[in-house]
This record gives C-alpha cells, sequence and structure tokens, in this order.
C-alpha cells in the first residue's frame, strides 16, 4: 500500500547481484505507476522509464524537450509503486558534466535503480531515427566520469548509451563502449544494433553487462529473449511497446464509440473494474483506513 516495501538501496543492491548472474532480466517499458505494478504482476525482473514514453505522454517529441524535473518526478512515482528495480533514460544527462552529476544525485533520490547516459548531442533525437549526432569521445567519457564520481549509493547503476553506431558503423561503436566502460560504466547500451551478430561483438569487447533495445519500428530487428540471451545480453528493453499498445486500443475504442454511440462491443477488450481495483490494492486502502478508526477518543 502507499509505496514499494523494499528501500531503494535494497532494490539497487538486489539488481546489482542479480545482474552479477548473468541471467538475462527483462525490463519492460512503464508509461505510467499502474502499468508498473503489472509489469511486477507478471513477473518481469525490471521496469523500464522510457524518455521517448515521458515525452509523448507530454505530448512532445524526443528531442531532448524534458526537464531533469519531470523526469525525476515520473521516475519517483513509478519506482515507488513497484518492488522492481527501476532502469531511468537520462538523455544526455541534462548538460555539462556538473549537470549529469546533478542528475544522478537526483535519481538517486527519486529512487531508482540506475540511468543511462548517452553521447548525443543536444538537442538530441530519438534512438533509432536518422539525422542524429554524437559528442566527441573525450565529451561522452567526462558525462560517465561525472556520474560514476556523483552517486552517493555504489550500487546505483551508471550505464553508458552510445549512438555511434548509425553515424560511424559498428566498429566505431565496438571502440567507444570499451572506453566507456575504462571511463567507469557499470553497463553499456549500444544503441541501434541491427543484428545478433552486432550485440555479439560488443558483447565480446566489453566485460560488463549489455543492454538490448528491442523498440518497434525501429532499426533493430525485434529478436526474442532466447536469442539475445543466446548472444550474451544481460538487459532487454520494450520501451514503447505498452504506450503503444495502449493508444492504439485507444483510439479503436474511440472510433467505436464514434461509429455506434456506446462501447458495449468493447466490454471484453476492457480491465475489469474487480481487476484495477486489485491491483492498485484497494481493499488494502480500506482496511488501512478502518484500522486508523476503531479507537474511541473519549476513552
Amino acid at each position: 500500500m502507499l509505496n514499494s516495501t523494499i528501500a531503494p538501496h535494497e532494490k539497487r543492491r538486489l539488481f546489482r547481484e542479480r545482474l552479477a548472474t548473468g541471467e538475462l532480466l527483462r525490463f519492460p517499458g512503464a508509461f505510467n505507476p499502474l502499468s508498473a505494478r503489472l509489469i511486477e504482476r507478471k513477473g518481469f525482473e525490471g521496469v523500464y522509464i522510457s524518455g521517448a514514453v515521458l515525452s509523448a505522454d507530454l505530448g512532445l517529441p524526443d528531442i531532448g524537450l524534458t526537464t531533469l524535473t519531470e523526469v525525476a518526478s515520473r521516475g519517483a512515482q513509478i519506482a515507488r509503486t513497484t518492488d522492481l528495480p527501476a532502469l531511468i533514460d537520462a538523455d544526455t544527462g541534462f548538460g555539462e558534466p556538473m549537470n549529469v552529476a546533478r542528475t544522478i544525485q537526483t535519481l538517486e533520490d527519486a529512487g531508482v535503480a540506475g540511468a543511462h547516459i548517452e553521447d548525443q548531442i543536444n538537442p538530441k533525437r530519438c534512438g533509432h531515427l536518422d539525422g542524429k549526432a554524437v559528442v566527441d569521445e573525450a565529451t561522452a567519457l567526462k558525462r560517465i566520469r561525472a556520474a560514476v564520481e556523483a552517486r552517493r549509493d555504489p550500487n546505483f547503476l551508471v550505464m553508458a548509451r552510445t549512438d555511434i553506431r548509425a553515424i560511424d558503423g559498428l566498429d566505431a561503436a565496438v571502440d567507444r563502449a570499451k572506453a566507456l566502460v575504462d571511463a567507469g560504466a557499470d553497463a553499456i547500451f549500444p544503441e541501434a544494433m541491427r543484428t545478433l551478430e552486432e550485440f555479439e561483438a560488443v558483447r565480446a569487447a566489453v566485460d560488463v553487462p549489455i543492454l538490448a533495445n528491442m523498440t518497434e519500428f525501429g532499426k533493430s530487428d525485434l529478436f526474442s529473449v532466447d536469442q539475445l540471451r543466446d548472444v550474451g545480453v544481460n538487459i532487454v528493453i520494450w520501451p514503447v511497446s505498452l504506450l503503444r499498445m495502449a493508444m492504439g486500443a485507444a483510439e479503436r475504442a474511440l472510433d467505436t464509440l464514434l461509429g455506434e454511440g456506446h462501447l458495449t462491443s468493447k466490454l471484453g477488450e476492457m480491465q475489469h473494474r474487480a481487476d484495477l481495483y486489485d491491483l492498485i490494492d484497494y481493499e488494502g486502502y480500506s482496511a488501512f483506513d478502518e484500522g486508523i478508526f476503531t479507537f474511541d477518543v473519549r476513552k
């Protein structure tokens, strides 16, 4: 009720321990706190908080228009409602290295388990769109060093994302991944890999966990969990999938409402009120409320 039963520092410790086993951890993207709770209930290992989803939720394109305050606020809302570790998209760190340092501490305070910082220039673009540009290696490394230096909880995961594959090719991505690990990155997010062999090349080049982004309609094929596990991927995210499914369903419902004047034909597709109340633990809140008011102040 109200909050996760596990303190943020403990979530981070448990996340690090599980990541160290080498197993593949599945992190669907939560578009709000309620969807994060559903992800937990279905048995996944973590929750991903996408910058693209947060931007879209605000009616904005994913080009670096969101602020640290907005990202940290949504991160805190999601992290508090689930016992799962939450990994959050921190874009380019919201400024220069000193801003990156503040970003990491703010996200620690928000209760998330880790964040990834990317090497794009500002204004950034969605990682699977054309026209991206990345900063020089020295700037990319400064961001990661600042992030590592700033964290207070050593179990807070600092992940480095590189977008250089789409610009300079796989060899450049491998070289940058190595340099980012040398700068202190705990994990690597090689964006827009096109084949399993490319993931395998990054896996062979670094000795830290790597992440695969299985976003629909992007540069990468939609590989299965088993395929990614076989090439040594440690975390897989589906960042926008639940939002796309929800918005598709919402659009179809509105079309039905326009065409039929009611939603009777859609009742079977809706989450039932009883299931919603169960997911948000309505009964737990009622029991707590009743327990508080069982005393008599006159005695």
